[in-house]
């Protein structure tokens, strides 16, 4: 097991969360305790938020689960534009797994 990592980015308008080593059950617990706080405060003066997961090595199913929660109550603030950057294939199987390769692939950018 990996341990999650995480750092936000701040950029003029723009916040990145980036995420590096397991997003799993295992892990992601101290994520998930300051998911509140992360989506408050922080998000005030954002226009747009990323997601990067670039540095990740493995997601189960619980990772997706809470990645979802984050990108669905991101979504829900106004005025406010939601990239996943570099999702892993794991999420990609997943989201297609649970019928929602559709949703995901609307925070994907696709140059």
């Amino acid at each position: 097991m990996t341990a999650l990592k995480w750092d936000l980015i701040q950029n003029n308008d723009k916040i990145a969360l980036q995420l590096s080593g397991e997003l799993s059950r295992n892990t992601l617990l101290p994520l998930w305790q300051q998911r509140a706080s992360f989506l408050s405060e922080k998000l005030a003066n954002q226009s747009l938020i990323e997601f990067d997961l670039t540095e990740i090595n493995r997601i189960d199913s619980a990772g997706f689960a809470l990645l979802c929660d984050f990108l669905h109550d991101s979504e829900q603030l106004p005025n406010k534009k939601v990239r996943l950057i570099n999702p892993p294939e794991q999420l990609l199987t997943l989201a297609d797994l649970v019928n929602l390769s559709h949703w995901i692939g609307t925070f994907i950018d696709h140059h």
